[in-house]
């Protein structure tokens, strides 16, 4: 299954990913960079950056600075990632920034009970977050 990530909400995005590859299927999530996070700017960008500093060089916790990364991130906390099961379930998904040449022809689904509401006034995209944090995007 390949999901466009365009204009989906980063968290029910991963919820449903997340239930469908416990369930055992393959999913491919393209256009990661496009993905929303609910809420103001610059509380949004202040967590991000918060969480990005936190801790030491050598020991935890690390953030990527990548939408892809950072989508991929969000599902595996939503998974039972220290378990077998979790683990498993964790292999089958796949982010990318933009839609690689390889799924550019097949069928790209999108999942519409994770599509932003248009009563939501404050959000932002990834990528603005992920430029403020320090990604070259």
């Amino acid at each position: 299954m390949i999901i466009d990530g365009t204009d989906l909400v980063l968290g029910r995005l991963a919820s449903n990913v997340a239930k469908k590859a416990l369930l055992g299927e393959k999913i491919i999530i393209v256009n990661c960079e496009n993905v929303i996070l609910t809420g103001t700017k610059e509380n949004i960008i202040a967590e991000y950056k918060r969480f990005r500093d936190m801790g030491y060089v050598y020991k935890g916790p690390f953030m990527s600075k990548f939408p892809d990364r950072i989508v991929r991130r969000t599902i595996r906390g939503m998974l039972p990632h220290k378990k077998s099961r979790g683990r498993d379930a964790f292999k089958n998904i796949m982010c990318f920034m933009g839609t690689p040449l390889k799924y550019k022809h097949e069928k790209i689904e999108t999942i519409e009970q994770a599509k932003l509401k248009q009563t939501v006034i404050k959000y932002i995209s990834l990528k603005v977050v992920c430029n403020a944090i320090g990604a070259k995007i």
